[in-house]
């Protein structure tokens, strides 16, 4: 056996993000998001006991490091989706406890586990909850800004257990946790969740990802993306994306024609919408017959979710 403090990290709203994205797409961004979350945790000495679907158990010898490691998570999580739809966001609940813990091929069991887990489903997103001994293992001069919510009864236990909520927000963080810059400064992310859209007309150029969704084309400055012909409606299309599928929708006053590359076939469009389910061109306020049509270049792109201090995969 051996004393350790257990973590807990369950991500919620997957529901939502597995309608929006559809299966594979949200699938990889679970896992491209639990394999940050067990990298993180690496980082800071502990280990990654499994995964669980939308969640990850991860063990820790230094009860410090283990706070450390899931304040960090939510820090940097909560700045990269703070700019997302709600129906992409992925927050995170975790539960921490120590204790003894018997270690068998390569799993663990023991009261501290049951208990993470449990505080994990009791904590509400973007919250850590933690029993009195990992709080009090920290010390009176730790600094971690922490709330008693009192005992708690938790299932399995006889007796209550008093649980705290670690505050983990920038303006409530200790001195302890506000360590030198290369370690716990928050990174920068550049965000690509799991691909995107890029359009082009004439030298203008533009990558949207989807948390840009949805995004409207037109001949105004409010447009997301600008097309300054007069034959193009101030807000000419939309492109959305539904159960992880592009979908463009005209709203225009002439129309829109959409083709593929590779192929012939003109999909003609009033007050109508189409699946742009590959790279190609859109026409607006002319067909592609009239060769001074402006003419938007499409292209769809897979995606390569960028998760802290760089993508996962290449």
């Amino acid at each position: 056996m051996a004393e350790l403090t257990i973590a807990f990290v369950d991500l919620t709203g997957s529901v939502s993000v597995f309608e929006t994205l559809g299966n594979d797409r949200a699938t990889q961004a679970v896992t491209k998001l639990t394999q940050w979350i067990g990298a993180t945790g690496q980082e800071h000495g502990g280990k990654v006991v499994k995964m669980l679907g939308d969640g990850v158990l991860l063990s820790f010898t230094n009860n410090r490091q283990a706070v450390e490691a899931m304040t960090q998570i939510q820090q940097e999580h909560s700045q990269r989706v703070a700019q997302w739809p709600n129906r992409l966001k992925l927050l995170m609940q975790i539960g921490m406890a120590r204790g003894q813990v018997v270690q068998i091929d390569g799993d663990c069991f023991g009261d501290a586990v049951n208990v993470a887990s449990r505080l994990s489903d009791l904590a509400g997103p973007e919250q850590i909850l933690a029993t009195d001994t990992v709080v009090r293992k920290l010390g009176a001069r730790s600094g971690v800004r922490n709330r008693s919510l009192g005992p708690m009864r938790i299932k399995g236990r006889v007796e209550p257990c008093e649980v705290f909520r670690i505050e983990w927000q920038q303006e409530m963080l200790s001195e302890f946790l506000t360590l030198p810059a290369d370690l716990h400064a928050l990174r920068k992310t550049t965000e690509s969740v799991f691909g995107g859209i890029e359009l082009g007309w004439l030298d203008a150029n533009h990558a949207f990802n989807l948390t840009d969704l949805p995004l409207k084309i037109g001949r105004v400055p409010e447009a997301d993306f600008v097309v300054n012909d007069p034959r193009v409606s101030r807000m000419h299309a939309s492109i959305d994306i539904r159960s992880g599928n592009y979908v463009l929708e005209d709203t225009s006053s002439y129309g829109t024609w959409v083709r593929f590359s590779g192929g012939d076939n003109v999909i003609a469009l009033r007050r109508q919408e189409c699946l742009l389910h590959s790279d190609g061109e859109i026409a607006m306020g002319a067909p592609f017959t009239d060769y001074s049509a402006p003419t938007v270049a499409f292209r769809l792109v897979d995606g390569n979710m960028v998760l802290g201090h760089g993508p996962l995969f290449a």
